[in-house]
């Protein structure tokens, strides 16, 4: 079997329930040939979101495309009924009434979604956005534990400019995302 045949399709899953998806498939590359003849490899896009909780830098992972598994198969008329009766699967993505078999993927898209990501980037992102006039708590640097009202959001940056109450007095500070955290 040629390799160039394997092209890769989306199939729509029930939301949260992409890993069971994922994991049915893997396993049935293992113990069913027909399967291994069809398809090569299966992935959910995900994206790792620093977020921070009690103070503390934590990363996970996200899903890219909730309700979305990616496979690279070779969809033949044996195949896709294996694919498509899968728990949990609800259906392929360009599937319609009409055709018989789903559009695929194209690889460019693909990459995209499936791209590295530098891990600096990774570190600037939180998981929260941050409005001016909301009240943040420091949670990290010299000014740790004082509160705060944001002033100014410096986006680019990923810094806020805050305004803390020290000794009565207003002082200005610029903080990073990541050094605070909303009340």
């Amino acid at each position: 079997m040629a390799e160039n045949k394997f092209k890769w399709y989306v199939l729509r899953a029930i939301s949260g329930k992409e890993n069971k998806v994922k994991e049915y498939i893997e396993s049935a590359l293992v113990t069913s040939s027909l399967f291994k003849e069809y398809v090569s490899q299966v992935l959910i896009p995900t994206e790792k979101v620093v977020a921070l909780r009690n103070g503390k830098r934590t990363i996970k992972e996200r899903n890219l495309l909730p309700g979305y598994v990616l496979v690279e198969c070779n969809l033949t008329d044996e195949c896709y009924p294996l694919l498509r009766n899968i728990p949990n699967v609800l259906g392929f993505v360009s599937e319609s009434k009409n055709s018989t078999k789903p559009a695929p993927v194209s690889q460019t898209e693909i990459n995209k979604m499936i791209g590295n990501v530098d891990e600096t980037d990774i570190e600037q992102q939180l998981d929260a956005t941050f409005l001016v006039g909301e009240k943040i708590k420091v949670v990290d640097g010299p000014f740790n534990g004082f509160n705060g009202v944001i002033q100014e959001i410096l986006a680019d940056k990923h810094k806020l400019k805050v305004v803390v109450t020290i000794f009565d007095r207003q002082t200005p500070l610029e903080l990073g995302f990541n050094q605070v955290e909303k009340e």
